[in-house]
């Protein structure tokens, strides 16, 4: 009788310690922008560049990934990087009240797989590179790219090319800059003589 007792009291404990196992759900809010808010990419404060932000919730992470540019959370989203499974990604609506480029809003995000995008029109993004501009009203992502040019794409159709192809953001030094040379002799080690 011992013997059969132990095994029903071991499936008994069992039983009652995942009973009391709580999955806790992860809270996948958009969280707004504060100066501690740092670029995932460029650890750079966000409210001090323009352009539409992006933020990426990872599988069991509380606080989200934000990216000084939206094109960077679209290929981050695609890139195989991530340390975990990609739960929520959200993007300023460029649409929203209030938002303008050098402000994009507060209060405004939205979930990605639901923006419209401008892709190609003529404003570079937080970190100088061409953007990927989203709206939640694909009459105001038209509008705009009527201003600003570019065209309008679902999420699902903005290429891999669009958001991962590296861009070019500006010229090589100038050799015969005083001030790049003098930085430059700076980081070279000294051969004492």
């Amino acid at each position: 009788m011992k013997n059969r007792l132990r095994p029903a009291m071991l499936l008994a404990a069992l039983l009652l310690l995942s009973a009391c196992k709580e999955d806790v759900a992860q809270a996948i809010v958009p969280q707004e922008m504060t100066p501690e808010t740092l670029g995932h990419y460029c650890q750079m404060n966000l409210l001090e560049h323009p352009g539409p932000k992006a933020q990426v919730f990872l599988e069991g992470n509380a606080a989200p990934l934000f990216f000084s540019q939206v094109r960077d959370a679209i290929a981050y989203a695609r890139g195989p990087e991530q340390v975990a499974p990609i739960v929520a990604v959200y993007v300023n609506d460029m649409g929203a009240a209030g938002a303008t480029w050098d402000v994009p809003g507060k209060g405004n995000w939205i979930a990605a797989d639901k923006a419209f995008y401008v892709v190609g029109s003529a404003r570079q993004g937080g970190m100088g590179a061409p953007e990927t501009v989203p709206f939640s009203s694909r009459e105001r992502a038209a509008a705009f790219a009527l201003a600003e040019g570019g065209r309008v794409l679902a999420l699902a159709d903005v290429t891999d090319a669009m958001v991962l192809t590296p861009v070019e953001t500006g010229g090589r030094p100038d050799p015969d800059d005083a001030d790049y040379r003098d930085r430059l002799n700076a980081l070279t080690p000294s051969t004492g003589g």
